[in-house]
């Protein structure tokens, strides 16, 4: 019986590679066949993750708010591996504060990373996958904007956060209308609290009990399990779902 949801043969670009979710997605894209762009800030961390992968990843190392790293990547891909097919727009950043205290460079940091940074890398996969569309190609690939149950819900302490995390969604949904006769797909997948450096502090003694109260399946999320969903929009199995935002929360958020 036919795999459905391989990657084998597709070349996808994960930012946020180094460590968390973009760590697990990129591990797995591999293990189901995949080559991969790694793309971080951390050089080491995505050093570490090619070292026994030479033949199936790409590293690229930089801020993705930087207008030149998406071109970058993309161009390099093309010159090694023929082409795109997938994009996970991960990487991301918090800055936490209340309202009233929140900097101004504190909004721009988080806002720049998730919203400009997947801005321009979803502008230049799409470009190229729109291309690739227009001379023939069917359903030429997918794309995956990573957002959270902040922006479904609101965070205290982090309006900044939340409001990227709407955006994010905003920004599939534009896509998704712009792209879909084109048979790119582009999803969104909103996380809950997954066991990550960057939920540590949601994950600690003062908030723990609290927010797993609020979770049906009483648990945190692993990489492992966020990374599968993802796979899964990266697939021909989701040849048909488009323009929306699929929740990996363990009933975290639940709505209609």
């Amino acid at each position: 019986m036919k795999n459905l949801v391989s990657l084998d043969g597709k070349r996808v670009v994960v930012t946020g590679a180094g460590q968390g979710i973009g760590r697990a997605v990129a591990e797995l894209c591999v293990e189901l066949g995949a080559r991969v762009a790694a793309v971080d800030l951390n050089a080491d961390a995505v050093n570490e993750f090619a070292e026994n992968r030479k033949d199936s990843v790409l590293l690229f190392a930089g801020d993705v708010a930087d207008p030149d790293l998406a071109p970058k990547v993309i161009a390099q891909m093309i010159d090694t591996w023929g082409g795109i097919d997938g994009l996970v727009n991960n990487a991301g950043i918090t800055r936490p504060a209340m309202i009233h205290k929140m900097t101004i460079e504190q909004w721009r940091q988080v806002l720049d990373v998730h919203l400009t940074g997947s801005f321009l890398f979803l502008q230049g996969v799409g470009s190229h996958l729109l291309e690739r569309a227009k001379g023939g190609e069917k359903a030429p690939g997918s794309i995956i904007n990573v957002s959270s149950d902040a922006g479904r819900r609101g965070s205290i302490g982090q309006v900044n956060y939340a409001t990227a995390k709407a955006g994010m969604m905003g920004m599939t949904m534009a896509a998704a209308r712009e792209w879909g006769k084109y048979e790119i797909r582009t999803n969104t997948v909103c996380f809950g609290v997954v066991e990550t450096p960057m939920t540590e502090v949601v994950r600690g003694d003062k908030f723990r009990e609290s927010v797993l109260a609020q979770i049906p399946m009483g648990r945190w999320a692993q990489p492992e399990e966020a990374s599968t969903t993802i796979c899964f929009l990266l697939s021909d199995a989701s040849s048909y779902i488009i323009g929306q935002h699929i929740s990996v929360n363990g009933g975290y958020h639940i709505s209609t």
